[in-house]
Formats: C-alpha cells, structure tokens, sequence
C-alpha cells in the first residue's frame, strides 16, 4: 500500500483482486449538518478473471452528462466472468453527488472533478475522489478510458481526445484506442493547455496508464448516434486488447485527425445576451468569418453584436444554451491534420499488463 493510498478517505466494499463479477460501492467520508457520520457511496463494478490487462471505465466525471454512465450501466449489467480475460473496473457515475443533481460540479463543494487533480485526501469530497482515482485505481489500470459528452451547456460532435506524449510505443498504442473507438474525429494535443494537468487525462499520464477521453453529444440530452459510439467503442477497444472477444474494427469509423489552435479555438462572448448562431457543428469555417450574433433583448431597437470566428477550422463543439454571458464558448473550433490513422493494433496486450499484485492497498 503506498502512502498516498493509506491516507485517502475512500474505501471499497469490493476485493479488485478478487476474481468473479462484483458489485459495490466505494464510500467517501463526509461529514454533513444532516449526516455527522455520513459517507458518500460511489457505484463501482469489478469484473476480472485471471491474467491480462485492467481496465478502468469511468463516467460521470461531470453529471450532466449522460452518454458515458448510460454505456457503462449497461455494459456492467451485461459482463460475466466467463467473458472476460484481465480486469475490468468500472465507476459509471464517478462524481456521484453531481451525477443524482444532474449538474457539471457537485453539489456538495462545487467541485468540478475534473479540474482536481491530483486531489487531496483531506480536501471537499471531490477533492477526495480525485486524489482515490489518481494515488489508487489508476496505478492498477493499464488502460481508461473517460467517457465525457458537452453536458448542458454544449453540443460536442462524438469525437476521441488522445495525446502525443509519452514514447514512441506508448503513443502508438494511444493511436490504436483511437482507431479502435471508431469515432468520425479525434482530437489530438500535447496536454500543453492552460489547467490540462488538473484533468483526469493528465491523472492517468502521471500514472503511466494509456488513456482515451471521449466527448459524445451533449446539451444535456441522451444522443442515441453518440450513445451507440460509446458502447460499440469501448467494445471495440476492449476486442483489441483482448480483454473480451471481438472484433477491434466491426462498426468503427475511419477517423480523422485534428488539433485546436489554441486559445484562438475558442469564441467567447465579448458580452451577454441571447446567442444566435450561424453554423452547425461540423461545418469548415475561416477565421474573422461571422459565427452569429447576441441579441439583447433588454434594450429595445439596440442592433445585435456580432461574433467573428479567431481561427479558421472545423466547429467541434457549440454552445447548447441561447441566453448567455460574457465570457462564455460559443464555439469551439479545430484544424484537420494531414494525418490519416494507420490501423496499429498488433501490440502484445497480455504480455504488457501490469502484475495484478498491484492492486494491494486498493480495498482499504
């Protein structure tokens, strides 16, 4: 058990080294006015028989969205042992607080769960989460993937995000989850922007554990076309390392590679009112060309702002609300690289797992 792992606050009521299929809970301490000895209980799934590599699937990072712990929820109920070659741990509402209020944050600390990391054990019950994910489960995993959506504020075109850092092998090996997710695009980055290494991505990069991200719909609605990509993807992914039988390309899309342009990718608002846009996702915009206008119907006969795009692209994500206030995204927009995606699957996936001995500490 490492230091780290001793001191979190969480517990699990399941044994990850144990085989078969369990179903449990892990238990946050939180100490409330109406709960002095109160826990938080975080959903948890473990299936795992005998050697090969963990898998850890989370979703519900933010709670409004919804794609990811509908995908999860289904594939847990649907695994059995017999199915299974290696470890699979699966939390399909991770920030659990914020998953039952249906909001991005929890409501018990504001806290975003995705920009605590590392987190801290005697932090919010965030804060918490975070540092069990990061000092606990992620050192078990060889791989996670992290199901996202643009929750009720944005619209997101289903796509992967990966990253090219790391060795050669490793990344790689990032290039065939992609492939295999099957997504139309994936978004590609070198974990450089501002707050990046507060993510559950950078997390799992400290960790060394391979990781995918995905972003699958959005404006707080359950997307039937992106719920399908996350459940045939993360299939797939899972076919590909040899976890469950399967073919790793059946149903996957050729994906297209694209990298943001920075802070210029994103269109705020310079000012509130109720946005109009122009475009729709997926449309091939330049830059200083018309994204739409705000409205401001507070002020009678006053003529709307216009909003110009500051890079030129593809539009990837879109704002999902009409009112809205300064500083907020109304359009997000990336460039497509020349950089078709070679299939690249022929790595040994048994032989690099990690010892399951590891998981020691983790049950505590």
């Amino acid at each position: 058990m490492t230091a780290n792992a001793m001191r979190s606050r969480v517990t699990a009521d399941i044994d990850f080294d144990k085989l078969g299929k369990q179903s449990g809970y892990l238990y946050v301490q939180h100490s409330s006015n109406e709960s002095a000895y109160g826990r938080i209980p975080i959903p948890v799934i473990c299936v795992a028989a005998g050697s090969g590599p963990t898998v850890l699937l989370i979703g519900g990072n933010h709670g409004d969205e919804y794609e990811g712990q509908i995908a999860l929820s289904k594939l847990a109920a649907a695994l059995e042992t017999d199915q299974v070659s290696g470890r699979i741990i699966i939390l399909p509402a991770v920030n659990f607080p914020a998953a039952m209020s249906g909001t991005r944050t929890s409501p018990l600390d504001s806290g975003n769960l995705n920009r605590l990391f590392p987190g801290h054990p005697d932090g919010g019950p965030t804060s918490a989460i975070a540092h069990y994910l990061e000092s606990v489960l992620l050192p078990l995993a060889d791989i996670a993937i992290d199901l996202h959506s643009g929750g009720a504020s944005l619209e997101y075109l289903s796509c992967a995000l990966i990253r090219d850092v790391g060795s050669a092998e490793h990344v790689a090996k990032t290039f065939a989850l992609a492939r295999a997710f099957g997504a139309k695009y994936t978004q590609l980055s070198d974990g450089g922007n501002q707050g990046a290494e507060r993510t559950f991505h950078s997390a799992a990069d400290r960790a060394g554990t391979l990781i995918l991200t995905a972003e699958l719909g959005g404006g707080a609605r359950v997307s039937p076309e992106a719920l399908r990509q996350a459940e045939g993807g993360i299939r797939r992914i899972l076919a590909l390392i040899e976890v469950i039988a399967g073919d790793p390309l059946q149903g996957a899309q050729a994906t297209g590679i694209y990298r943001s342009s920075g802070n210029a990718s994103y269109v705020l608002a310079p000012q509130g009112g109720i946005f109009e846009p122009l475009h729709p996702l997926a449309t091939v915009v330049n830059k200083g060309e018309l994204a739409g206008f705000l409205h401001h119907v507070d002020t009678p006969l006053r003529k709307p702002t216009p909003i110009l795009f500051a890079a030129s692209g593809m539009i990837i994500s879109m704002r999902a609300r009409g009112l809205t206030s300064r500083g907020d995204c109304v359009y997000q927009t990336v460039e497509g690289m020349d950089m078709p995606v070679q299939w690249s699957g022929d790595f040994d996936w048994q032989q690099s797992a990690r010892p399951r001995s590891q998981a020691a500490g983790a049950n505590g």
